[in-house]
């Protein structure tokens, strides 16, 4: 094993400091005392909730995170203001999982400078992959905590500070602000990585609590392989909560970040927790126990002889876990993320269904799930309305309270149903195994526990990983593991050969009217063709490319297709140009037509969405869109169904900004200043890496990063008409469109499909509609008049099949031929006579025979109508059904009605 250099430093020998080898894990740990074992859990238990620290004064929550924040500013950090969890920024990674994230990897790649060089930053994160032992080990583990984190990028012509330094701001900060003694200060040498890059590392620990993490960030990891990096990163993560809990020395993490909110959960949700000072007991007597899974927590706490307070510990953790899950579902609605069945939005829902479950678990009644999830989001939003971080909650409370009680009535529906989608599932196979679990979850939302549950209903004992959502959640991208970035449509060895020619001038941004080009041909691979310049704008955003001709010499070639690599434009002709035109001018022709319907269809999007922000609400997020020279869509984000009313104003609101005459302003801003003047909301069409960002605004309305090509004011766009809005993917609607001038042939369209409507109906020259009203009516009273026919003639046939019913099997026979083609009418007597009067009802046309009866009728007279199907094979016969109705097939089935009636007796003669 390779040494890094980063754990040979001076700072620690120079201050006391020696290296000694743990007895129990084998790490290298640097402390000022001797010890065998480093004071780090499992090999130590949390000390700190049993010792006195002197120097040490408590502190809120609030007061570590300025404390941490203050110490860093007096050392020349510029301060950077927190990101929302939802890692908009980036198109790799769902959720911000460290406070490094907001940098990766546009600074840290070295692609964009830092908007401070050394920084500091508090920022929440979120991690799902120990969300099964939230509450379990007392505040180790949270879905959501405060990164408290100082940065430093470090390039060749640029050295900032690296490990030394690091080092002496962790050792001051913990000693000197802190207060802790620095013989109870211990380094352990580790290593980390999340977000894409990796690096040696120290943990900083102290009595059992590890309160840092002082990253020296070297690599990128891609395709599992280290790479080092451009520029080295110091890349520390302060544990702000845990600065607090070991301030104060309180039972659980969960006391000192929730503090009164514990009791006011308690109170709603009648909890008892133990006393504190057993309380306390436990929690040091089990922190250095890996405990996963109720049973090992409870075969531990008769280990240690705690085996009366069990019953109030459960629900105690229970009590932490909703602590801890709402304010989580409260950072991820309070950004604007929408639950939906994939990427961000399912990982929200996972969080929310984990807390309604716990709620079941804490004996709430179903009917009152939603008004109590709905109470302990607004306990927290009152909790936290001060704290700059979260005030949030109460900024964006209707939002949230919406798609907390929509998916509280969507999860109750999932129980619902989910006895029968279990017992289904279950008589195909006895068994699940942890993927058949996922699949049950993912397709069907069904918690473990309730298969579980339900499984037992049918005497089939099924085991869930403990670990369960932690797998589901890693599995959807939901910390660590990087989402791979869709490849580019050009075959790659014409983007590796790409990739080596100059920037390419995009006159399309210089000029986005100009119709005619000249430019000098870089390099030419069979017919594809790289030019030192162009107009013509390449496949992007959503936007299809444009089309036209390359005049070279006398030649002229169709332009097929156009692609973007990097900065480099390469265009696709319809055939092989020479190579010796290399270095040749070339005269370039764009389809104007089909280039300037697709710059009106790209505003409609920005304006479209715009509108739809405007009509549903802040949470809207471009979630897909395309442009053509026929249509455009937009995929949005929505947490419900979208009414009529709405699109109705969407696009009244879209025609008024059209009507405005605002002109488009495009900005090239550094990629932090981007971000400032305009939020994260530039980031709608995808993150963009560059250290400057092209920003399409219209001025009051929209401000987007945007490639594409756009006309100069709304009202070249004419008008907008939606003309399809449907939900796609749960969480996910799409709005199609049109816009200018293929308006005219839609209208036609609608005004030829109205007329030949109009001929069909006979609804004459008139006004259509008051024709169609006219026509509406007299359907209605045909329709009462049908009705009052058919009750005639149901009287008739019911007296007829009276009349002529059969005794068979101490029951009757009734034949239903369907002489007319009233299938409604027959259905009813089929119902009536087999289900009401438990008749064994024949019903039959020219082809088709059809025999119900009531399952009753058939368990007493021990009759299967499937034999019947069998027999009737015999006479070429085809069909089957169950054992209570089966439907056959065969010619000329009134012959057989004798032989059907004589099968079916047949069955319930007792046997000699």
């Amino acid at each position: 094993m390779i040494v890094e250099p980063e754990f040979k430093n001076k700072f620690l020998p120079e201050h006391g400091y020696k290296p000694y080898k743990c007895k129990v894990c084998g790490a290298t740990f640097w402390s000022r005392v001797p010890r065998e074992t480093c004071p780090d859990r499992p090999c130590s238990k949390y000390d700190f909730l049993i010792k006195d620290y002197p120097n040490i004064k408590s502190l809120s929550l609030e007061e570590a995170r300025r404390k941490f924040i203050d110490y860093f500013v007096r050392n020349n950090h510029g301060y950077i203001e927190p990101y929302p969890v939802l890692a908009r920024w980036r198109n790799d990674l769902y959720l911000t999982i460290a406070s490094i994230v907001v940098f990766q990897p546009a600074v840290t790649e070295g692609i964009v400078d830092p908007p401070s060089n050394p920084l500091v930053i508090v920022q929440p994160c979120i991690r799902l992959e120990d969300i099964d032992n939230v509450g379990l080990t007392f505040g180790r583990h949270l879905t959501s905590f405060e990164m408290g984190g100082h940065h430093a990028f470090n390039k060749k012509d640029n050295h900032v500070y690296w490990v030394n330094e690091t080092l002496r701001y962790a050792f001051e900060f913990f000693t000197k602000e802190i207060g802790i003694d620095p013989d109870d200060l211990v380094f352990k040498e580790s290593w980390w990585e999340g977000g894409g890059n990796a690096g040696p590392a120290y943990e900083v620990v102290v009595d059992g609590l590890e309160v840092a993490t002082l990253v020296f960030m070297k690599y990128r990891i891609t395709d599992d392989k280290r790479e080092l990096m451009p520029i080295t990163v110091v890349d520390t993560g302060y544990g702000i909560e845990r600065i607090a809990w070991l301030t104060q020395r309180l039972p659980t993490s969960y006391h000192t970040i929730y503090g009164e909110l514990v009791g006011k959960y308690k109170d709603l949700l009648e909890i008892e927790e133990p006393p504190y000072d057993v309380l306390r007991r436990i929690a040091y007597l089990l922190s250095d126990k890996e405990i996963d899974s109720l049973d090992k927590l409870k075969h531990e706490i008769e280990r240690i002889g705690y085996t009366k307070h069990y019953e109030q510990l459960i629900e105690s953790i229970r009590l932490y876990t909703l602590l801890d899950h709402i304010r989580t579902i409260s950072l991820m609605l309070s950004d604007y993320i929408v639950p939906s069945n994939i990427g961000e939005g399912y990982l929200a829902r996972l969080v929310i269904r984990r807390a309604l479950k716990t709620l079941l678990q804490l004996n709430v009644e179903p009917s009152m799930l939603e008004d109590i999830i709905l109470e302990l989001f607004k306990l927290q939003a009152d909790y936290w309305k001060d704290n700059y971080i979260y005030s949030k909650f109460q900024e964006r409370m209707d939002y949230i309270i919406d798609v907390l009680s929509v998916e509280t009535k969507r999860f109750l529906d999932v129980i619902d149903r989910g006895f029968r989608v279990v017992k289904k599932i279950l008589k195909k196979k006895k068994k699940l195994d942890l993927d058949a679990m996922i699949e049950i979850y993912d397709s069907h939302g069904i918690p473990p526990e309730i298969v579980v549950s339900y499984a037992s209903r049918l005497g089939i004992k099924l085991d869930v990983p403990p670990n369960f959502y932690s797998i589901v959640a890693s599995r959807h991208g939901g910390s660590r593991a990087l989402i791979k970035e869709k490849k580019t449509d050009i075959p790659s060895d014409i983007a590796s050969w790409a990739s080596s020619f100059p920037e390419t001038t995009l006159l399309f941004h210089k000029d986005p009217y100009m119709r005619e080009f000249k430019a000098r041909i870089l390099g030419i691979k069979d017919n594809y063709v790289i030019l030192d310049q162009t107009a013509f704008y390449p496949r992007g955003g959503g936007q299809e490319h444009d089309t036209g001709v390359i005049e070279i010499a006398d030649n002229k070639y169709r332009v097929e297709g156009v692609y973007k690599v990097g900065d480099i434009i390469i265009h696709r002709l319809d055939k092989d140009p020479s190579p010796e035109k290399i270095g040749t001018e070339i005269r370039g022709v764009i389809d104007w037509d089909r280039r300037y319907t697709l710059m009106k269809h790209h505003t409609a999007t920005h304006i479209i969405l715009s509108a739809a922000r405007r009509v549903l609400g802040e949470h809207v997020w471009q979630a897909g869109a395309e442009k053509t020279t026929e249509k455009a869509r937009l995929d949005i984000t929505h947490h419900k169904q979208i009414t009529e009313e709405e699109i109705r104003r969407i696009e009244e609101i879209a025609n008024k900004i059209i009507q405005e005459h605002i002109g488009l302003e495009i900005h090239y801003l550094p990629k932090f200043e981007a971000e400032r003047c305009y939020g994260l909301k530039i980031y709608e069409g995808g993150a963009v890496i560059q250290p400057i960002i092209r920003i399409v605004e219209i001025p009051g309305y929209d401000a987007e990063a945007c490639f594409g090509t756009h006309v100069a004011n709304t009202s070249e766009v004419g008008a907008i008409k939606i003309i399809n809005a449907e939900k796609i993917q749960d969480g996910v609607y799409r709005l199609e469109y049109i816009a200018s001038t293929r308006l005219p042939p839609y209208i036609e369209k609608l005004e030829n499909e109205i007329k030949e409507i109009a001929n069909v109906l006979g609804l004459g020259t008139g006004s259509p509609v008051n024709s169609a009203r006219k026509k509406a009516r007299e359907l209605s009273e045909q329709r009462m008049l049908i009705s009052k026919y058919r009750k005639l003639v149901k009287e008739l046939l019911m007296k007829n099949i009276e009349n002529s019913r059969i005794p068979v099997c101490n029951t009757y026979v009734a034949v239903v031929k369907q002489s007319i083609g009233d299938k409604q009418l027959f259905r009813e007597l089929v119902e009536y006579y087999s289900l009401k009067k438990k008749y064994i009802v024949i019903s039959y046309d020219e082809k088709i025979v059809e025999i119900a009866t009531h399952p009753e009728t058939c368990r007493n007279k021990k009759i299967d109508l499937t034999k019947v199907v069998e027999e009737l094979k015999k006479y070429g016969a085809k069909g089957g059904g169950k054992k209570d109705h089966v439907t056959i097939r065969m010619e000329q089935p009134e012959k057989h009605i004798g032989k059907i009636i004589e099968l079916i007796a047949n069955q319930c003669k007792p046997t000699p």
